[in-house]
């Protein structure tokens, strides 16, 4: 399967979010989400799942028969910058359902006990101030959540100290996987440019001088 080849080869050979970024054309950036602990690199098949109108309810029966080895993404739609949820969630999705990292787009809670675990996770920053545990009156727009299935349940999230970039799922196929390799070529050339023949930057990333260097690109 050609998502499980992508998956294995940006672990592999650590394909950070920057690179992932410019194989799919400067875009994929969930904007500012980061991490909360440093050092980790992730990658996986997304389980898309939400919370609403300042609550979670929803969000707790959604990741109660969740499949595990995914990257847990949690959307938030009219919650007012409260903190989706915090260490209990955490420690539900990371240890109890096996799950290989969370992704927040929104706010947690609970930061020095998340800190302190040192568990994978990317958020919009911290509050103390909580969603309700109580069921909403009405649940979201199903078109809105059609869409969002539609974009992020099924296709590759890549997290790093950088943020967290997600492949779409029509971008999972052969030509995506030969642009990661195409890149991870390219940042080789560069900085052996750089480091070995002391090319500017400009002469390596604007020029392109390397490719008229026959007996060097012969080698390669």
């Amino acid at each position: 399967m050609i998502g499980q080849e992508i998956i294995d080869y940006i672990k592999r050979n650590r394909v950070s979010t920057t690179e992932v970024a410019d194989a799919l054309g400067k875009s994929g950036v969930i904007p500012d989400v980061l991490p909360i602990n440093r050092g980790y690199h992730k990658v996986g098949f997304i389980k898309w799942v939400y919370a609403y109108d300042n609550s979670n309810w929803s969000l707790h029966k959604q990741i109660e028969s969740i499949d595990e080895d995914r990257i847990v993404f949690v959307d938030s739609f009219n919650c007012e910058g409260r903190a989706i949820f915090g260490e209990l969630v955490s420690k539900y999705l990371l240890l109890y359902r096996q799950e290989i990292a969370i992704v927040v787009n929104g706010k947690m809670r609970d930061a020095a006990s998340l800190i302190r675990e040192k568990w994978p996770i990317w958020c919009t920053g911290f509050t103390p101030l909580g969603c309700f545990n109580e069921k909403p009156i009405n649940d979201i727009e199903q078109d809105l959540k059609k869409n969002a299935i539609e974009k992020y349940d099924g296709a590759i999230a890549v997290c790093d100290d950088c943020g967290v970039v997600v492949i779409p799922k029509s971008n999972i196929t052969e030509e995506m996987l030969g642009k990661l390799e195409q890149i991870e070529f390219q940042e080789d050339i560069w900085f052996d440019r750089l480091d070995h023949y002391k090319e500017s930057t400009y002469s390596i990333v604007c020029k392109k001088e390397y490719l008229t260097d026959d007996g060097y690109m012969s080698n390669k």
